[in-house]
């Protein structure tokens, strides 16, 4: 039975048990101040291979470790015939693939026990096609001629009428209702800007439902950038707006952007632009328009290795960060939302996890990192790829620096606040974990950065943590008939082969018949950190002839077309296998008699892995460490 605890816990996931600070800030359920607060936009069926409200309920604890406050559900609503989620045909029901209306009450429910907000999308402007209202209240609608319309041509919505007071007050009605059901706690409004919906709905609309319920907060964020594009929208009431001309900017500085005085430049509009309104602002890299609607990008393929430096500029910058689903795991799907695709949760970024969960912590730790608080900029000579800032709130005060050059380089900062500081993001150690290491600075202080690296500091004194020091993996085979391959890589991302030979016509080995190919499997590193993946062949009949090994989904070939060599150990930068692997563990799944002391234990394993209780006894790898549950 201690054998047995051991290795549920080794199993459980990682952030459950790392217990750094990180997590002991990010866990608290303490409901963190306005201006402190992280969101999180979830399409209840992509989250989760079930796509149920209840599943993703049973993973708020991991979004709590993540450091989200606030989480986002696109809209659960029925949908119409082109599967958008934003052409719903009742506002008043769900989506039944998702779960009932009590099922969502449920997720709500654990959410505020941990501290967590829940907005809904709300999409006012239009209704599906086949909605309910388009037979049982045809006044609804707008017309042209008798003719309902399509707004912007979009033909699976009609567009809705804002003239009319029964639409206006059913609308309310709607708003109102998952208030009463579920008790959300806000509105993420779809499409603001629409010149069919009138300002003065949202002046008397938002008031309204915000004073519906007394002692209840409803918080309503705009979809449209009111402070620089909408400026007729300043005064309907919104509390938050979308960040939209600066994720432009980030987006158009892509991969390629190297130049801090450009990324200088764009914060600068931002920071302009948000002086003169009363409401606060989302910052973001991606969301589903960017991810799936605009042709399909992920965040390596908008920004290349700019995204983590960018991601670390978004989250202290100003206004509050969103973080769109999966973007935690590197954010290098494109989600088909119509389609609810899933996410794959086994394709993880240690760098981009472990840099987002700090990063909210930092954002609920940091007095000095409330949304509004001035951007110092840093003077920096002798490197203009290094940008350097501070904000300061009375005590409270954090310095980012952010080398966006392809190499490594130093730099020299001037006008710092001498004295102790900490160093609690490190983009040279992050990978492994999280850490935190207390220095000294001088008013002119040298520092030196890897390429695409970047430091967060607090000022003041902070106990010290080591990242933790990774257990390094040795590459072996599961069984001697084991058809595989091995990539080692010092830089951690999502990673794809591509095999292939003469069977029937230069078939591919590949569970997806669309390249890149299948993902391969984050195994572990070496004793000096580098990354180690593995890919096993799904067809075997015959060994395959060669081998594609791609990054940036399929966008960045590292080994094109080289002779396959089977269990061959391929490392970055070397054109043919450095090694063959022959280990093997020579240890074999045992399987259980069902038996009722087994049903419990399967029932725990099922839990954890997420998997169904009888996949649970095997081999599994975590971290490069191998645990057997028999």
């Amino acid at each position: 039975m201690k054998n047995l605890i051991i290795c549920i816990l080794a199993l459980m996931p990682i952030s459950l048990l790392a217990g750094d600070y990180v997590d002991d800030i990010n866990v608290s359920t303490v409901a963190r101040p306005s201006g402190h607060k992280v969101i999180y936009e979830m399409n209840v069926g992509s989250f989760t291979q079930a796509g149920t409200f209840t599943a993703a309920q049973e993973q708020l604890d991991e979004l709590k470790t993540l450091g989200i406050d606030i989480v986002w559900l696109m809209p659960i609503y029925p949908r119409g015939t082109s599967s958008s989620p934003y052409a719903a045909t009742n506002f008043q029901q769900t989506n039944p693939k998702y779960g009932s209306i009590d099922d969502l009450k449920a997720f709500v429910s654990r959410a505020h026990e941990l501290s967590m907000e829940v907005w809904l999308d709300w999409v006012p402007n239009h209704t599906a096609t086949n909605a309910d209202w388009v037979t049982s209240h045809p006044e609804y609608y707008a017309k042209n001629g008798g003719q309902m319309i399509h707004p912007n041509n979009y033909g699976d919505v009609w567009q809705l009428d804002y003239n009319n007071a029964g639409l206006v007050n059913a609308m309310n009605d709607c708003l109102k209702f998952w208030i009463d059901q579920c008790d959300i706690d806000g509105y993420r409004c779809d499409y603001v800007s629409s010149s069919w919906i009138p300002v003065s709905y949202w002046q008397t609309t938002i008031p309204l439902i915000k004073q519906y319920k007394p002692g209840k907060n409803i918080t309503f964020l705009g979809e449209a950038d009111i402070a620089q594009d909408v400026a007729r929208l300043k005064t309907a009431g919104f509390d938050y707006d979308y960040a939209w001309q600066f994720q432009g900017s980030l987006a158009n500085y892509g991969s390629a952007g190297n130049a801090s005085a450009r990324l200088k430049a764009f914060a600068n509009t931002l920071l302009e632009a948000s002086k003169s309104v009363n409401f606060e602002r989302m910052l973001y890299l991606t969301n589903h328009d960017q991810n799936f609607n605009d042709g399909g990008r992920t965040l390596t393929k908008m920004y290349g290795d700019n995204r983590y430096p960018l991601t670390v500029l978004a989250y202290t910058l100003y206004g509050m960060p969103m973080i769109y689903n999966g973007q935690e795991t590197g954010g290098n799907q494109i989600l088909d939302y119509f389609a609810d695709k899933k996410i794959d949760w086994n394709s993880k970024d240690a760098k981009m996890y472990n840099t987002i969960r700090t990063l909210t912590a930092l954002k609920h730790a940091a007095a000095a990192l409330d949304d509004a608080t001035p951007v110092e900029w840093v003077t920096v000579t002798n490197n203009s790829s290094v940008l350097a800032y501070t904000k300061k709130s009375g005590d409270s005060q954090v310095l980012v620096i952010l080398n966006m050059a392809t190499a490594s380089g130093n730099a020299t900062l001037t006008g710092l606040d001498a004295g102790e500081w900490s160093l609690w993001l490190n983009s040279e150690t992050i990978s492994q974990g999280a850490s935190r290491q207390q220095q000294t600075f001088g008013g002119t202080q040298p520092f030196t950065l890897e390429a695409k690296g970047y430091r967060v500091y607090v000022k003041g004194n902070f106990s010290e943590e080591e990242p933790p020091v990774p257990e390094a993996y040795t590459p072996i085979l599961e069984n001697s008939d084991e058809i595989s391959i091995f990539f080692e890589t010092p830089v951690s991302s999502s990673y794809s082969a591509w095999v292939w030979g003469t069977l029937g016509g230069g078939e591919a080995y590949c569970t997806h018949a669309s390249w890149p190919g299948d993902a391969m499997t984050f195994m572990g590193q070496t004793a000096t950190g580098a990354n180690i993946y593995k890919y096993t062949i799904t067809k075997v009949s015959e060994v395959p002839q060669y081998l594609i090994i791609s990054k940036d989904n399929g966008n960045t070939k590292i080994y094109d077309g080289v002779d396959f060599v089977n269990h061959g150990y391929y490392v970055e930068g070397n054109g043919t296998p450095t090694q063959v692997i022959t280990a093997t563990n020579g240890i074999e799944k045992t399987i259980l008699e069902s038996r009722p002391a087994d049903d419990r234990i399967f029932t725990i394993c099922g839990q954890l892995l997420n998997s169904e209780p009888s996949l649970c006894p095997g081999i599994y790898i975590r971290n490069g460490r191998k645990y057997i549950i028999k």
